[in-house]
């Protein structure tokens, strides 16, 4: 049952948070970012939030930074937005896994594309 309820909560986290991004954030440094997972602590002391964002290096830099000065700020608005005893505390963390899946997926094309020739 209390693993039934931490995934509940996962996902509830990551909708929510998903609308802040789009809805609340108004930090010009943020840029296009998409949540790709969250973890909760079992005792929901502690929320890791993977995000990707896209863009080059500087646009991704400048998004964390955005990011991490806003932390409270997203902390306070899931406190009111999911109704927990105590709010997490939010760990962000960029997550690179959807570039790293497309540069494969372009490798294996490639190697195909030459193994036809």
């Amino acid at each position: 049952m209390a693993e039934h309820r931490l995934e509940r909560l996962r996902e509830l986290i990551k909708s929510e948070f998903g609308q802040i991004l789009q809805r609340d954030l108004k930090d010009p440094r943020i840029g296009f970012v998409s949540v790709t997972d969250v973890e909760l602590s079992n005792d929901y002391g502690h929320v890791k939030i993977f995000v990707s964002i896209m863009g080059d290096d500087e646009a991704k830099r400048l998004t964390m930074e955005g990011l991490e000065s806003a932390k409270g700020f997203i902390r306070t608005e899931l406190g009111k937005r999911i109704r927990l005893r105590h709010t997490p505390e939010v760990h962000l963390i960029a997550d690179n896994s959807i570039e790293r899946g497309s540069r494969i997926f372009q490798l294996l094309e490639e190697v195909k594309k030459n193994q036809g020739e």
